[in-house]
């Protein structure tokens, strides 16, 4: 598990007695959840939700991806992508790529700041390149910078969107300071990051330009965090 700073799916476990902040990165797998028949669903299927695609458990997520798929259904494969992980699952389902939108978690393009807020995830350069191979391929592609963890967002989006052929979604961190602490994060650095950051992504200059920048680029797509302050301008 990549054991993220500002994982949501983390602080849930912990809020809910399900892990504790240093039990989390120990992946688990519930054998009975491979042999369910998975329904027809309307609209799009998520997967995965609350933890993340790796190497350990890669065959049980092709397992899960095809039960999916089999029904019929339509799939949102959301990840920090591990080539490994990516390019078997390109190669296992060639024939679904009408069904599958890849959306790939990239914050910034430096992968020093991806270190820190997501220490055990891929650097930037290898989740590029699975962007650029899902898209070569020729699978449906999204981005998600969710959080957005750089201040160049122009820098951000002219780097991938040539390999985007869906959206790019733009956010906030969500409840970062509360988040980093539940997951075990409470450290003078972390929380200084934290600090700074926020100030950046709330700065009122900083959310004008990119609402200007971005507001008639249908490829952009923004989050309610920013979308409430959009709203105010």
């Amino acid at each position: 598990m990549h054991d993220c700073k500002i994982c949501y799916a983390k602080e849930n476990s912990v809020r809910f007695n399900r892990s504790t902040a240093e039990s989390w990165k120990n992946e688990i797998v519930r054998p009975k959840d491979l042999t369910k028949r998975i329904p027809k669903h309307e609209g799009i299927v998520m997967f995965p939700s609350s933890h993340d695609i790796t190497p350990t458990h890669l065959s049980e997520s092709i397992t899960m991806i095809e039960n999916i798929l089999r029904s019929g259904n339509s799939l949102l494969i959301v990840s920090k992508p591990n080539m490994e992980c990516i390019s078997k699952i390109c190669e296992t389902f060639t024939d679904y790529k009408d069904r599958i939108l890849f959306r790939f978690t990239i914050g910034s393009i430096d992968s020093d700041i991806l270190k820190f807020w997501e220490p055990s995830a891929p650097d930037f350069n290898e989740r590029f390149e699975c962007l650029k191979l899902c898209h070569g391929l020729g699978f449906q592609t999204s981005v998600s910078c969710e959080p957005l963890l750089q201040k160049n967002v122009e820098e951000l989006v002219n780097t991938l969107s040539p390999f985007v052929s869906e959206s790019i979604w733009i956010g906030k961190p969500n409840h970062l300071l509360h988040r980093v602490w539940m997951n075990g994060h409470g450290d003078t650095e972390t929380i200084q990051k934290c600090n700074e950051l926020l100030a950046w992504i709330n700065d009122p200059d900083f959310i004008r330009e990119l609402y200007f920048k971005y507001k008639d680029n249908p490829m952009i797509r923004f989050k309610k965090s920013f979308r409430q302050d959009f709203s105010k301008l």
